[in-house]
Order: C-alpha cells, then sequence, then structure tokens
C-alpha cells in the first residue's frame, strides 16, 4: 500500500502541458577528454537501466563514439510520462573519481550535459524557417553492414539563431534521418522558446531553470567518499553503484516535489 501511494503521489505531481509525452534525451561530453566520454558512457548506461526497470522503450537516434566512450547520444524515449520523469534530468552532471585513464591514479573531474525534451505532436507548430536552418550530410559511422560508410545518409541539422544542433543517423535512409531530426529540432526549439517565456516572466525563477554549463545539478562523487548529491533538492545518497545501476527514482521524485514547490 505504502508503494502505490508513493507511485499516485509522483503522477499527482505529473500534470504539466507535456508531462504525458515521449522524450528525446542528448547526453554530451563536457571538460575531461576520454575521461568525459567514459562519463557519457556511465550516464547512458544508468539511464537505459532505468528505462527497463520502469518498462519503457528507447531507440538509439544518434550516437557519436570517441576513445575512451561515447561523445554525445541520443534516445527516443517512448511511454506514458517519459518525459515528466525526465525533465528534471536536464542540467550539467559532474563526476569525481580516480580515473581509470589515469596510470598516477589522480583524482579526476568530469561533466557532461544531458537536455531532455518532449516529443511533440504535428498539431503543435513550431516554425521552423529553410533560411534559419543550415542542413549537413555525413556518413553514418558503425560496425559496419551493407549501407553504413557507403554513403551519406547522417543528417545534421544546425538552427543558426539559437545554435541548437541535431544529428540523426541510425536509419539507411538519409530523408528518414532528416525527418526524424527535424522532428528534435522542433522539439528542442519548442522546449527553448518555452524557457525564454519562462525566463521573461519569472525572473525569479531563472536559476532552477539555468542549464548552462558549468551550473551542475547533481554530483556523482567515488573518491574520496561515496555520494550521489542533487544540488537543487539536496536529495542525496551514499549508494552510488545503485544510482548507476538506475536507481534515480529517489532524484527524479525529489526534483518533481522541489519543482512543484518554487512554481508556487
Amino acid at each position: 500500500m505504502e508503494a502505490e501511494f508513493d507511485r499516485l503521489e509522483v503522477l499527482e505531481l505529473l500534470g504539466a502541458k507535456f508531462d504525458t509525452n515521449n522524450a528525446f534525451l542528448t547526453i554530451h561530453s563536457g571538460a575531461g577528454g576520454t575521461e568525459a566520454c567514459d562519463w557519457v558512457n556511465m550516464l547512458y548506461r544508468m539511464y537505459s537501466r532505468w528505462i527497463e526497470r520502469n518498462d519503457l522503450k528507447y531507440q538509439i537516434l544518434d550516437m557519436l563514439e570517441a576513445e575512451g566512450g561515447i561523445k554525445s547520444v541520443t534516445l527516443q524515449i517512448n511511454g506514458e510520462y517519459a518525459h515528466g520523469y525526465l525533465k528534471g534530468e536536464s542540467g550539467v552532471h559532474r563526476l569525481v573519481r580516480i580515473s581509470p585513464f589515469d596510470s598516477s591514479s589522480r583524482r579526476h573531474t568530469s561533466f557532461a550535459s544531458v537536455y531532455v525534451s518532449p516529443v511533440i505532436e504535428d498539431d503543435i507548430e513550431v516554425d521552423v524557417r529553410t533560411e534559419d536552418i543550415r542542413i549537413d550530410t555525413y556518413r553514418a559511422s558503425g560496425a559496419g553492414g551493407q549501407h553504413v560508410n557507403k554513403t551519406d545518409s547522417a543528417v545534421r541539422i544546425t538552427h543558426l539563431s539559437t545554435g541548437i544542433v541535431v544529428q540523426c543517423q541510425n536509419e539507411r535512409s538519409q530523408h528518414k534521418n532528416k525527418a526524424t531530426a527535424m522532428k528534435v529540432l522542433k522539439s528542442r526549439l519548442f522546449e527553448h522558446y518555452q524557457v525564454e517565456k519562462e525566463k521573461e516572466q519569472e525572473k525569479h525563477a531563472q536559476e532552477k531553470k539555468d542549464i548552462s554549463w558549468g551550473n551542475q545539478i547533481r554530483s556523482y562523487v567515488f573518491h574520496p567518499y561515496n555520494m550521489v548529491k542533487d544540488h537543487r533538492t539536496k536529495c542525496e545518497t551514499g549508494n552510488i553503484q545503485a544510482v548507476m545501476d538506475g536507481d534515480i527514482e529517489k532524484f527524479i521524485e525529489a526534483y518533481l516535489k522541489w519543482n512543484r514547490m518554487g512554481s508556487k
């Protein structure tokens, strides 16, 4: 009964316009080189485990691999309330640990940015003018296959005025990749314009909406002690391995309650 009560309490917090929607989740590596790419790989594993624990589904829209891990990855997460649960994950995630890539076993700090936006259906109008975007095509990277690395099927779209960049290479068809990338771009633009609008209307809420680089929302410390701490809600746990295995429910719930209080 307690578990059911907790579930219903969280659902009651998910009342925003797009909370029931599917979600796009993008992870980018930041400062830290090889260490940062490994950190993106760890976060990707954490979120994929959380998705599996909650009976949701996901597909990889784009993945740029690099030495030591992943440079960036974009997922589409499908399932009820996917965006509502994950919207609080947007921001900079900080890792502190003894680097396995450092022969001197020194402590390293790495950063990765996470961006979550709702999958917007076609009935939502977002004006994307041809002159406002640049479309580049390139050869998809991957393990190989009949079409991989033989045709310029991968697509990258840059929105010139906002600097938002999206890309897709999971389909063999350039046309399909372009359509998917445009869908991600419209979702990102919609979220961008919403944040800009909220900044104008709610100056006092600017700090909680800011996801700029260097302003970490959560720290994951492996050394000299074990601790995961969310700097907005002050929620923390010493069981860092469980968190990296996808047990992030307490952070999601704490954010939803904190966000509800902050919006009143």
